[in-house]
């Protein structure tokens, strides 16, 4: 079962105060959420979380995932990546990563780059993109790839390593912008809600 890597250790800092992992969405938390709808997808979800304590454990502490505490996670988003690559076994051979701020993704839409790595087995990454192109999550790297995961710095996350393998890269393209559609600040999630209220969507 290839193993889902969610990355929810961030400080929400453009959130002035609140914590966008634990607001609503759909009747649940957006980190009970996204573990949820990974855990539909695949028994093996480990999820890097800020070091204890801290209110984001609680919410996820009744699912049958792996918590993974980031002791550094201050450093940025590549503090969680290392934890995470760190985390998996040798007969791994493909990994997840999944952030923990998108809410208009799917299972379908994790399902679908799941299945593009058996259509396109030459490519080392295959990422959910928008359906003008552009690149995002979830994403699926191969095991080739885990020691660069596991020695990355700075907060840039793993754009450096897909831009060192570009010409090695599958987009597959989901419904809109879900694939990029994040949430950083209070009027973000003010706009998100007001267009999921005009399409009906469940909030």
């Amino acid at each position: 079962m290839m193993p889902i890597l969610i990355l929810a250790a961030g400080a929400s800092s453009r959130m002035r105060g609140a914590d966008k992992l634990l607001l609503d969405v759909g009747g649940m938390s957006l980190l009970r959420r996204q573990a949820s709808m990974a855990l539909e997808v695949s028994t093996d979800v480990r999820i890097a979380l800020p070091p204890r304590p801290h209110p984001r454990y609680d919410v996820v502490q009744d699912l049958d995932v792996q918590t993974i505490e980031v002791t550094d996670a201050a450093q940025g988003m590549s503090a969680s990546l290392r934890a995470l690559f760190a985390t998996l076994e040798p007969e791994q051979s493909h990994a997840m990563v999944l952030l923990g701020d998108l809410p208009d993704l799917i299972n379908e839409d994790l399902r679908a780059v799941m299945s593009a790595t058996t259509q396109y087995p030459d490519a080392m990454i295959w990422r959910g993109a928008t359906q003008t192109g552009k690149g995002g999550h979830p994403m699926v790297v191969s095991r080739s790839i885990f020691k660069e995961f596991q020695m990355l710095e700075g907060d840039s996350g793993g754009n450096s390593i897909i831009a060192n393998h570009d010409d090695a890269v599958y987009l597959v393209p989901l419904v809109g912008n879900r694939a990029r559609q994040d949430l950083d600040t209070p009027e973000d999630w003010a706009a998100w809600r007001v267009g999921r209220s005009s399409s009906n969507a469940p909030r």
